[in-house]
C-alpha cells in the first residue's frame, strides 16, 4: 500500500493559470510602534476585480495574548492561514508550558507563507503583517516590534511602522508625516485611522470610514498589559474626528 498526501483535496496543486480574479482579496493593514507596545489597524473592504465583494470583513486579529497579525491579499486563504496560526500558537503553549518567542512567533509565520507558495505564484498570495510586545525585552520602549514578509516567506524585522495592501503606498506616506518613537497609544490609534482615511481617498480597494453604515477600522494594541481590541465606539468617535478635521480641510 501506497501513502499519496499529495492527493488529498487541500494538497491537490490549480491547474495552470493566474487566478487572481477568482477570490476576493483584502487590503489595507498599517502598524507603528508606541512607547507602551505596538498598535495594528485594518480597513473593511475586500473585492473581488472592480467589485467590492464585501464592506465588513475583518482583516486584524490578535495572534495571542501579547501579539497581532493581519492579512492582504486572498481573503478566504488569509482567514484559513490566520485561524491555523493562532491554533497553532495555542498548541505550542499548551504542550510545552510556555509560549514561543516573539521572534519564534513570526518564523513560524514565515514558514506558513513558504508552504502557500504553489498557489502564491498562480495569483493566490497572502502577505500578513506581524506585530507584537515582546515579554523578553529589557524595556518596555523596546518591547513593541514588527515583523513584515514577502510572498515567498521572506521576514523583515521592522523598525517604527509599516503598511501592506494596495493602500499601503498611500497609508506609509500618511505614517511618515505623523509618526513620532514617543507615541502614545491613544495618539497612535488616531494616527493609524489617519493613515486609512488617506488611504482610501487615493486607493479604490481600500474602504474608508462609512458612517452610514456604522463601519470602521478594526484595530488591536498589544502592550505590557496584552493584546485586546479597541471597541468599536472609540474608533467611531475617532473616526468621526477625523472626518469632521477633513471637511473643514480636505488636504490637511
Amino acid at each position: 500500500m501506497q501513502v499519496a498526501p499529495e492527493l488529498l483535496p487541500g494538497r491537490r496543486p490549480l491547474p495552470p493559470g493566474d487566478y487572481a480574479e477568482a477570490s476576493a482579496h483584502a487590503t489595507t493593514i498599517v502598524t507603528l510602534r508606541t512607547a507602551e507596545g505596538v498598535v495594528m489597524a485594518g480597513d473593511r473592504r475586500a473585492t473581488m476585480g472592480n467589485y467590492i465583494s464585501s464592506r465588513d470583513i475583518e482583516k486584524v486579529v490578535a495572534a495571542d495574548g501579547y501579539s497581532l497579525v493581519g492579512f492582504a491579499g486572498t481573503a478566504g486563504l488569509g482567514i484559513e492561514m490566520i485561524k491555523l496560526y493562532q491554533l497553532e500558537l495555542e498548541h505550542y503553549e499548551k504542550i510545552e508550558g510556555a509560549s514561543l518567542t516573539l521572534n519564534g512567533k513570526a518564523n513560524r509565520l514565515a514558514t506558513m507563507l513558504r508552504g502557500n507558495l504553489g498557489i502564491a505564484l498562480q495569483g493566490l498570495a497572502v502577505v500578513p503583517l506581524f506585530a507584537g510586545f515582546d515579554l523578553d525585552a529589557p524595556s518596555v520602549a523596546e518591547a513593541g516590534k514588527i515583523y513584515s514578509f514577502d510572498v515567498v516567506g521572506g521576514i523583515y524585522a521592522e523598525r517604527d511602522f509599516d503598511s501592506i495592501g494596495s493602500g499601503s503606498i498611500f497609508a506609509k506616506s500618511s505614517l511618515k508625516k505623523r509618526y513620532s518613537r514617543d507615541i502614545g497609544t491613544d495618539d497612535a490609534v488616531k494616527i493609524a485611522i489617519e493613515s486609512l482615511y488617506d488611504a482610501a481617498e487615493d486607493d479604490s480597494a481600500t474602504g474608508g470610514p462609512d458612517p452610514t453604515r456604522d463601519l470602521y477600522p478594526t484595530v488591536w494594541t498589544a502592550t505590557a498589559a496584552g493584546s485586546k481590541q479597541i471597541d468599536a465606539a472609540t474608533i467611531a468617535d475617532v473616526a468621526r474626528s477625523v472626518i469632521a478635521t477633513r471637511t473643514e480641510n480636505p488636504y490637511g
